[in-house]
């Protein structure tokens, strides 16, 4: 059985300054009304221009980001691959609409595959679609209402961004993670995905779709995908999340009267990411798997269904990923017990970043018991050296 209690090994690379400022951030995130307070004062300080950048990059910045470029990035990426865990860059910056924006977005994109051509501890490049084009004409040409002329020609020049930075994936040999997004939009997505993998994911898997298993419907999708990767004879990339966009989902649900999309509780949503799991390992050799997870339970189970059907722990054709910042205990523990792992590792420049910084704080903040959890293992460790 894997043990995920060791501190020794969960922040091995962590220096005591390190684990003194995770101490005082999941202190604060811990503290709801702390947190929402911060998190307020934060905005309103960068708002009236308030010099406080070097603080945000000295605290939840470098807690949960690598760098501000992708050559900033480099000394992060290291330093996981020592331990055996490898990177995926994320591109986190959220930037106006427009067409500009959306070439120099692909452009982004495309070097950071480069970059991982240069190294092992890079095997995945990722990317959100609505980095590519406008939210509203995904959600247009989803509602089956006809696109203008102006609008073709702007889903056609998408589609072509799209297809660009899988051609690099392919031409790199690395992974590319497509993000799951709010589901009036989700469909078109899948369209396209499923599209780039009957076009490059004929002998291996180069791209991946993302599945919130939150999502009543998750399930059966991934399995309606493997059923059309056998009929158009195209392998599946399967990356599983729980999910990310509940309260939207919701809200939007009940404004408009349809029925809530969402799992009626986290036992359902934690039945489905299971069921999701065994499914992939079951048909591992037409679905390569990554377990986006932090939930020890999940990662557990992984681990012994690939014990189960004699998968290797270092098969390329499955991966554990957590965010950066959150759940080294997952994290170092597989990657010290073999097993393939990578960190979503978010950069870009501070002030742009900002918004998924916060929404990384608000998040720990709501999911039940992730903040505690964190903070008892920092807490554990220190007095651990302390005692040593």
């Amino acid at each position: 059985m894997i043990n995920f209690d060791d501190t020794q090994v969960a922040f091995a690379d962590k220096s005591d300054f390190d684990l003194k400022r995770m101490h005082f951030l999941f202190l604060s995130m811990n503290n709801p009304v702390m947190a929402r307070i911060g998190i307020w004062m934060t905005v309103f300080a960068l708002k009236i221009h308030l010099p406080i950048k070097w603080m945000i990059k000295k605290t939840i910045f470098a807690q949960f980001c690598g760098g501000e470029s992708l050559e900033d990035s480099k000394g992060t990426v290291e330093k996981l691959g020592a331990s055996h865990i490898r990177t995926i860059l994320d591109y986190s910056v959220e930037g106006e609409d427009s067409e500009k924006v959306f070439d120099a977005n692909r452009d982004e994109i495309i070097r950071s595959l480069e970059l991982a051509a240069t190294t092992i501890n890079i095997p995945t490049g990722v990317m959100k679609l609505t980095g590519f084009t406008e939210f509203s004409l995904l959600a247009k040409k989803q509602s089956d209402a006809a696109l203008t002329a102006d609008e073709e020609s702007r889903y056609s020049v998408f589609l072509e961004r799209v297809d660009q930075i899988c051609a690099k994936a392919v031409e790199v040999k690395k992974y590319l993670f497509i993000d799951a997004e709010e589901s009036w939009i989700q469909d078109v997505i899948d369209e396209v995905v499923y599209a780039m993998m009957e076009k490059y994911n004929k002998e291996t898997v180069y791209i991946f779709n993302t599945y919130q298993m939150y999502r009543t419907a998750s399930l059966q999708n991934l399995k309606n995908a493997h059923q059309l990767g056998l009929e158009k004879h195209f392998k599946v990339g399967a990356k599983l999340v729980r999910g990310a966009y509940m309260e939207k989902e919701r809200d939007r649900a009940e404004q408009k009267g349809y029925t809530d999309p969402i799992q009626p509780n986290k036992t359902a949503s934690d039945k489905d990411y299971d069921s999701a799991v065994a499914y992939c390992l079951e048909h591992i050799n037409d679905i390569y798997l990554c377990v986006g997870t932090h939930n020890e339970n999940s990662c557990k189970l992984t681990a012994e269904l690939m014990e189960h059907h004699g998968i290797a722990k270092a098969d390329p054709k499955v991966y554990f990923a957590q965010l950066f910042g959150m759940s080294d205990n997952l994290s170092y523990t597989l990657a010290n017990e073999g097993y393939n792992v990578a960190k979503y590792v978010p950069y870009g420049p501070v002030a742009k970043v900002l918004p998924y910084l916060m929404r990384r704080a608000e998040e720990n903040t709501s999911i039940s018991g992730q903040s505690s959890r964190e903070f008892t293992l920092v807490k554990k460790e220190i007095t651990r050296r302390k005692n040593a």
